[in-house]
């Protein structure tokens, strides 16, 4: 069981930007509001930790909070620690928090390890790139009793939530026809993505497509069928070679369709930062009716007299992670990014305390009675609830090595992806 009243004691594996920008803070809020206690963060060198303890950013809104660095930032930024983050997970007492915050292709031995040691994890989307290693992932974890959950922030977007409901409650009738679009800034290909981001381990349909087709999943229930992704090749300024564009298509189970626009090239000094956004056209009886999210323009804008934002004019969205001014010490983290984080955190928390004064199998009984009732509500993507990314960024990873030719996904007798036939 955890010590000191349940909290959970976390290690984060990863210290990018994603740590920096909403895995940190919202941990160090949680931390502030006594729901977590020692946060530990490891990654392959001392660089990226030196970066998170130096932020000022972090340092503004956290004053006193810290984290315990592995490796220590004594060590040389040059010195890699590859299997660094087994030891730091084996130290951590069963039943406490692992987030796996590290580029696509880790995320499974970074899960396994933590699982082993009778760990919560917590995952950066997307989970695994097969259906086959979430099928393992959750079923070591029922088995076991522990939570893992994958972190698909933009279900606790209010717009998000609020579609859902009101889909479910038949309002907007069938969904028909779709788009979305979710390209990143430019910068992105001079900073770490240009070690891992290469045709072998991701593209940008998978790393960030997955985020739409994960929500239109989450508000309609419908299941995808058929996948086909084309992809624009670029190179990175380190010379590695990587799909930087895609353009994909999306065939659901009751034949609508919905196209998917991705990539690293957003203008950096642009005003949104990036640029994304959803369009659902659907159908009732004898009329039409849509769902639309603007989610680059949040109807706030800034102009500054600085360039520290990037540019001297932003969209400003206070939906996504901003920190604020609050009654407290610092600043707080608000918006969805933070939403998700806490909402996981509760969860395996509450996973913990149904099995409070029970040992054994009656214990074990009990956190998987919890578990169950997380994957039916279908709030958290859960390996047993949300396996359809998986599906789909196994079918995607196929055709866009082929030159988009279309895939299929079949979910009898069991799930598996397979080329169409002509």
């Amino acid at each position: 069981m955890n010590s000191d009243g349940g909290k959970l004691e976390v290690v984060v594996v990863g210290g990018g930007m994603i740590t920096h920008d909403q895995i940190l803070p919202s941990l160090y809020h949680l931390q502030r509001l006594g729901r977590i206690g020692g946060i530990k963060i490891c990654a392959l060198n001392s660089a990226p930790l030196t970066a998170l303890a130096r932020s000022e950013r972090l340092g503004e809104a956290f004053p006193r909070h810290t984290f315990e660095p592995f490796p220590s930032l004594a060590e040389p930024p040059d010195r890699m620690f590859p299997d660094l983050f087994r030891e730091v997970i084996a130290q951590l007492p069963a039943r406490n928090l692992v987030v796996a915050a590290v580029p696509d292709h880790l995320h499974d031995q970074v899960m396994r390890a933590a699982l082993e040691r009778d760990q919560h994890v917590l995952c950066v989307k997307p989970l695994v790139p097969t259906y086959r290693q979430a099928a393992e992932i959750e079923q070591i974890a029922r088995q076991k009793g522990l939570l893992v959950a994958v972190e698909y922030h933009k279900r606790f977007d209010r717009r998000s939530l609020e579609a859902r409901g009101q889909y479910r409650k038949g309002r907007f009738g069938q969904f028909r026809l779709g788009e979305a679009r979710l390209l990143e800034p430019y910068y992105y290909r001079h900073s770490n993505f240009q070690n891992w981001f290469t045709k072998e381990n991701s593209d940008p349909f998978t790393y960030v497509g997955c985020h739409y087709i994960d929500l239109v999943y989450f508000i309609t229930g419908l299941r995808p069928v058929e996948v086909s992704v084309r992809g624009v090749e670029g190179r990175f300024p380190n010379g590695n070679i990587g799909w930087l564009w895609s353009a994909g298509t999306v065939i659901w189970e009751n034949g609508a369709t919905m196209t998917l626009l991705n990539g690293l090239g957003y203008p950096d000094a642009g005003p949104g930062t990036c640029d994304q956004g959803l369009t659902m056209y659907c159908e009732g009886p004898d009329c039409g009716a849509i769902i639309h999210h603007d989610d680059q323009y949040r109807g706030v804008s800034h102009g500054y007299i600085d360039n520290k934002s990037g540019a001297m004019f932003r969209y400003v969205s206070p939906d996504y992670m901003r920190l604020v001014p609050w009654e407290g010490d610092g600043l707080r983290p608000i918006g969805y990014g933070y939403d998700s984080i806490e909402a996981i955190v509760e969860a395996a928390r509450r996973v913990n305390a149904a099995a409070e004064g029970l040992e054994g199998q009656a214990a074990l009984e009990a956190r998987q009675m919890v578990l169950q009732e997380i994957d039916q509500r279908g709030i958290l993507a859960t390996p047993a609830n949300s396996f359809i990314n998986e599906l789909v960024t196994e079918a995607a990873r196929m055709s866009i090595g082929a030159d988009g030719r279309w895939v299929q996904i079949l979910y009898e007798p069991t799930p598996h992806v397979q080329w169409k036939s002509a």
